[in-house]
């Protein structure tokens, strides 16, 4: 399951120097292949990092080999990408690493401005309860500084604190400098672009703008998928399961929801009421109990409002921190409303030798199994001509007078078929078993 496919591809886009850590003993992995073609798609240069050369079975050799399939090819080997071997655990090579990250950032001549405007990307967002709305920002150009005012994405705000990857406050940020920053309007969407300017008006009035786009694009697109949901009986019968998602960080959030949009069933499907970063408020609940739907937490919770409207309502709230296990949860759920599946088997097959009368029992078929076990309590059906005629059940079924259970192939026997008298000789009664099997996604 590629959770993480957006992620790795707005990584790829936001950076000049993509370091690809492989492992040594593990190989080449499907997300080492996609994160290759994120890296390519984007035009940025690849450094393969060989980790874990400490280890017995580290393989160096197999990486090249795998990695040159998939048009990854060393220097050494007249390629055009480093590959520098690695131990995490030692430290061993890392300042070989190091210094071929600069080597390559010379060869590129990758330069940027340390002072005016300040541009940048947004790596992750959340909702901290002290600080409000915040923002983990990679700058590209310029300067921010404390006191901008900043456009990021359909946010906008001034920025009262910057704190740096230690969490320690500091007044401005310059390229290639991660910081964490509040003061923003809400929680901006990751991959956002950042903007700062003296501008105060400009930015609000861009902010709304963008804002009443987006509410317009999601408008149509519902309208659209409305359209085509009710087309036909097939979509209008389909079972539908609301969620609402609450997550720590926005990353996760877009990794959770991508995921869960592509859970795709003919039968069944889900619907996202709503998304979004921070614990579980009361009106979260409000919406969820108007929707009627499942409430999801990842790595947040509810709280105590909130708590007294769930326990109120009985509603359906589940709290996980792996995102594994809450896609395998929702299709747990989304598997419980398939109507199971009916296999039959046919477990026996009796021709029609003779058929008698009787005053108790009706018509009796003197009969010998051709083939399987003709058991008494399960489903028949009466074949002519290799067409059914009728569909039952056994009413008797006799062997020397006496009644039994089953009769196997090569026996004869006499059946008699419930609330059927119009058996003849030459017909088949066929005996089969239904079995239902549990249908999952």
């Amino acid at each position: 399951m590629q959770l993480f496919t957006s992620m790795r591809a707005r990584g790829a886009k936001v950076t000049d120097i993509v370091i690809l850590v492989v492992s040594a003993d593990d190989g080449v992995m499907p997300q080492t292949k996609e994160a290759i073609e994120h890296a390519k798609a984007a035009g940025v240069p690849i450094i393969i990092a060989i980790n874990k050369i400490d280890k017995e079975n580290a393989d160096q050799e197999k990486v090249k080999n795998d990695l040159a399939a998939n048009n990854v090819v060393p220097e050494e080997w007249g390629g055009d990408t480093i590959f520098v071997p690695i131990s995490a655990l030692t430290g061993e090579g890392v300042d070989a690493l190091l210094d071929s990250v600069v080597l390559q950032a010379e060869i590129l001549e990758l330069k940027a401005n340390d002072s005016g405007p300040a541009t940048g990307v947004v790596i992750e967002s959340s909702l901290d309860k002290g600080k409000g709305p915040v923002a983990t920002v990679l700058i590209q150009n310029g300067l921010l500084n404390q006191k901008d005012f900043v456009l990021v994405g359909q946010t906008f705000g001034r920025v009262r604190a910057l704190f740096n990857e230690y969490n320690k406050p500091v007044k401005s940020a310059g390229p290639s400098t991660p910081v964490v920053l509040t003061g923003l309007s809400a929680t901006p969407n990751v991959g956002d672009q950042l903007i700062s300017t003296d501008d105060e008006k400009k930015v609000k009035d861009i902010a709304s703008s963008r804002e009443k786009k987006q509410k317009e694009i999601e408008m149509q697109s519902k309208q659209k998928n409305f359209s085509i949901e009710s087309f036909g009986d097939d979509s209008n019968n389909k079972k539908i399961i609301n969620y609402l998602v609450k997550t720590d960080v926005q990353g996760s959030c877009e990794a959770i929801i991508n995921s869960l949009q592509s859970i795709d069933n003919p039968d069944v499907g889900l619907e996202v009421i709503y998304s979004g970063v921070g614990g579980i408020t009361e009106s979260d609940i409000n919406l969820a109990i108007s929707a009627g739907a499942h409430i999801i937490g990842f790595n947040v919770r509810a709280d105590s409002k909130a708590k007294k409207l769930i326990e109120m309502h009985d509603l359906p709230l589940k709290y996980f921190s792996i995102i594994y296990d809450l896609i395998d949860n929702v299709k747990f759920d989304l598997s419980g409303e398939l109507e199971p599946e009916i296999k039959e088997e046919i477990i026996g097959i009796a021709t029609v030798k003779d058929v008698f009368r009787s005053s108790k029992l009706g018509a009796i078929a003197g009969s010998i199994v051709s083939e399987g076990t003709i058991q008494k309590d399960q489903p028949i059906r009466v074949l002519r001509d290799n067409t059914v005629i009728y569909e039952g059940e056994l009413e008797s079924l006799r062997r020397f007078k006496e009644d039994v259970k089953e009769v196997k192939s090569g026996t004869e026997c006499g059946i008699g078929v419930k609330d059927y008298n119009d058996i003849k000789s030459g017909d088949q009664i066929e005996v089969y078993k239904r079995t239902e099997i549990k249908r999952s996604i």
